[in-house]
């Protein structure tokens, strides 16, 4: 490792301590640049990416679709904000109403945002076909929505919520796939309904079909709508391109964000007519959001992952991932769960420790609550990168 490396690190570091908010908790190098399942540091260390991002760079790193086709719009028109039309926004929502239960599209920058919309969406839709008393939101133990105020609302952990409260108002908190319970949980008050298919900050936890086609029956008893958030689970993560398809049933709206644009900052609320309709002009909007560049991205982004090749592929590399995890002979490891290229490995130690253990070893990890790894790697990795992080993974168990 070169000195002149080494000091250049040490003071981007000191600089970030200095002038940027100390919220999050970061890795202890700076990344300089990264090619498709790989990620070097400044000091040229290579590591082997089983995180994308958390679950937002599908196409790994560098993409040479996603290169082009960010060069290519950027030529052309960057942003115009929404009060004008643009061809690649119309082109994207044609292509996800074309692909889901969805007639209409709302485009926002990020999943909280989507979700912060989809709250209003659902609030404005109560007060039209329900009154003023029909407000109140529903959501499940173990939920991450967010971090604003509203989805921080349907993010129930203590550690999170306690510093901001008194929070929004009306949400109700449900055990996550019971049904028993659900019809004194969902009431005629309730307006929506918000699950995730596959829980990803709270553990990795997949929603039963049971489970999910117990909260559709009973929303269409009470008159409240049913929103997934597939911020993390959806756009080809399980192996389907949409995380609830297994369930055979569909949502009255649907958050999106992580993996759409490939990197870029974009998320998305699909919504059927019926929800669509209750808004007005001037009554939601981003300045940002839906840009030509960034919808020009996840236009490319989405044809890649929307091909049963593609999904194919994330379905057999993610049973190949399941098995050699369930190979490795720890005492550590308690359960492997989850669908496709969204496993969770529960272990009997903290998932920090193994997290800052496999920059040692070369590994990007994440964690999902305090002892489970989140595996969420960009959804082209081979069998041979497989082999590579469970060679990794088994070392980490061991020294620990």
């Amino acid at each position: 490792m070169d000195i002149q490396q080494e000091l250049a690190a040490a003071q981007i570091i000191a600089a970030e301590h200095a002038h940027v908010m100390q919220t999050y908790k970061r890795g202890p190098m700076v990344l300089s640049h990264g090619q498709g399942m790989s990620v070097w540091d400044t000091d040229g260390k290579e590591y082997l990416d089983f995180m994308a991002g958390i679950a937002v760079d599908a196409l790994g790193h560098s993409d040479p679709g996603v290169v082009a086709a960010i060069n290519a719009q950027a030529g052309k028109l960057i942003h115009t904000s929404n009060l004008y039309h643009t061809i690649p926004q119309v082109q994207l929502a044609e292509k996800l109403t074309a692909n889901s239960f969805a007639d209409k599209v709302f485009f926002t920058n990020s999943g909280t945002e989507s979700n912060e919309g989809a709250i209003k969406f659902a609030r404005k839709f109560g007060k039209v076909h329900g009154g003023e008393d029909k407000f109140e939101i529903v959501c499940f133990d173990h939920a991450f929505h967010g971090r604003a105020i509203g989805a921080l609302s349907l993010t129930p952990k203590e550690a999170y919520q306690a510093p901001f409260r008194p929070l929004m108002p009306g949400v109700v908190v449900a055990p996550f796939n019971s049904v028993a319970g659900l019809n004194s949980a969902i009431t005629e008050k309730t307006c929506a309904v918000f699950v995730e298919p596959v829980q990803g900050e709270g553990g990795v936890y997949p929603a039963t079909p049971e489970f999910l086609r117990a909260l559709r029956a009973r929303c269409d008893e009470v008159g409240a709508l049913l929103v997934f958030d597939e911020v993390q689970c959806g756009l080809g993560r399980t192996g389907d391109l949409w995380a609830h398809t297994a369930s055979g049933i569909t949502p009255d709206i649907m958050t999106l964000a992580k993996p759409l644009a490939g990197g870029l900052p974009i998320g998305a609320i699909l919504a059927t007519d019926r929800v669509a309709s209750v808004m007005n002009p001037g009554e939601h909007g981003s300045t940002f959001a839906g840009g030509p560049l960034v919808t020009a991205v996840a236009s490319y982004v989405f044809d890649r992952i929307n091909d049963p090749a593609f999904l194919g592929h994330v379905r057999e590399v993610g049973q190949y991932l399941r098995e050699r995890l369930e190979e490795i002979n720890s005492p550590h490891i308690q359960e492997v769960r989850g669908r496709g290229l969204m496993l969770g490995v529960e272990m009997d130690i903290e998932s920090s420790t193994v997290i800052t253990k496999g920059y040692e070893h070369g590994l990007m990890l994440v964690g999902a609550g305090p002892n489970v790894l989140r595996l969420v790697p960009p959804l082209i990795v081979e069998k041979s990168h497989i082999d590579v992080f469970a060679e990794r993974l088994t070392a980490i168990l061991a020294e620990i």
